[in-house]
C-alpha cells in the first residue's frame, strides 16, 4: 500500500552521506519536526537524476527555503558510499540531506519500490516528491514510468 497525505513517516533507520562518511540517521531525526521537502530518483548517476533532478533542487534551495521549507532530502535505492560520491559530483554540500536507502527497506515501507529488475537495476525507488510537516505526508507526488514532471524542484516550488 502507497503512503497517502496525511500519514506519518515510518520509523526507521537509514544512512546518510555526510562529509565524513555514511551516517546513520533515523527517519524521526530527518522528518519528526519541521516541514521537509523528499525528492526520490531511481539511481544516483542516471541521467534524468544527474542532469536534470538533482540540479533542480540544487538550484532551488533559497526559493525552497523561502517558501518555509527547513530541510531538503534526495533519497535513492543506492548505498551511502554512491550517495556520497554522487554529492560531490554535484556539489551539494551540506544544503541537501543525500539519504541512502541501500536496500530499499524504506522506500518498500512508503509502497514507492519499482521493479527494474528485468533491466538489470534491481528493484529501485519511483522517482517521487514528497512534503512532510513534523513527519506527516502533507504533499505527494508520483511519477509516472519514465516521467519527470510532477516531482521536479519547480513543480514541488508550486505546490507549496
Amino acid at each position: 500500500m502507497t503512503i497517502k497525505v496525511g500519514d506519518q513517516i515510518p520509523s526507521m533507520k537509514l544512512m546518510a552521506a555526510a562529509a565524513d562518511g555514511p551516517k546513520e540517521v533515523s527517519t524521526d531525526e530527518i522528518f519528526g519536526t519541521g516541514k521537509v521537502v523528499t525528492f526520490a530518483v531511481p539511481g544516483a548517476f542516471t541521467p534524468t537524476c544527474s542532469a536534470k533532478h538533482l540540479p533542480g533542487f540544487v538550484e532551488h534551495i533559497a526559493d525552497l527555503r523561502a517558501k518555509g521549507v527547513d530541510r531538503i532530502v534526495c533519497m535513492a535505492v543506492n548505498d551511502p558510499f554512491v550517495m556520497g560520491a554522487w554529492a560531490k559530483d554535484q556539489n551539494v554540500g551540506d544544503k541537501i540531506v543525500m539519504l541512502a536507502d541501500g536496500s530499499g527497506v524504506f522506500t518498500k515501507a512508503l509502497g514507492l519500490e519499482l521493479d527494474l529488475v528485468a533491466r538489470g537495476l534491481g528493484v529501485r525507488s519511483q522517482r517521487f516528491a514528497m512534503v512532510t510537516e513534523n513527519g506527516k505526508v502533507t504533499k505527494l507526488a508520483v511519477e509516472p514510468p519514465g516521467g519527470f514532471d510532477v516531482s521536479r524542484a519547480e513543480a514541488v516550488l508550486a505546490s507549496l
